[in-house]
């Protein structure tokens, strides 16, 4: 069993924020043109459309119009946090758990934790997978949505 990655930041913005960035705006910090399922065939993708609700679906659209599955939102708790099982570019038995969870450390600073679990569900890949996720996330999370927060 592989431990879960662990990621904690934190933000120079309100907990309201903090949490909005992260799903209503990840199309807008996501890095589409590295990290999506469209780049297989060299373009990146156009979008990601994030449906914020217990079932809500996060759809990337490629270039020419495709939709690829991402994941599917478990629990959706506004401002406070959210957990998907995750499979971008990957079958949906296939899917980490992603849960994201925002702390507020005062009116205008936000601690956001995002732990992501579940590697046995990517088979003999388990390992693999976990180790490029791992290395994702401080360009997606650490850097790229941090920024977005404005920090």
């Amino acid at each position: 069993m592989l431990d879960p990655i662990v990621k904690t930041i934190e933000v120079p913005c309100s907990q309201e924020k903090a949490f909005r960035v992260f799903v209503n705006e990840m199309g807008s910090w996501w890095p589409l043109h590295k990290r999506s399922v469209s780049m297989i065939s060299g373009k990146p993708a156009k979008s990601l459309r994030i449906e914020p609700k217990q079932g809500g679906k996060i759809v990337e659209i490629g270039h020419d119009g495709t939709e690829h599955l991402w994941g599917t939102i478990r629990s959706y708790d506004p401002n406070d946090s959210i957990s998907m099982d995750f499979h971008i570019g990957m079958p949906a038995e296939s899917a980490s758990l992603v849960e994201v969870r925002f702390s507020a450390l005062g009116r205008e600073r936000t601690r956001v934790e995002l732990t992501q679990s579940n590697w046995e569900a990517f088979g003999e890949l388990a390992e693999m997978m976990r180790g490029g996720y791992g290395s994702g996330w401080i360009i997606i999370f650490e850097q790229a949505y941090q920024s977005a927060c404005g920090g």
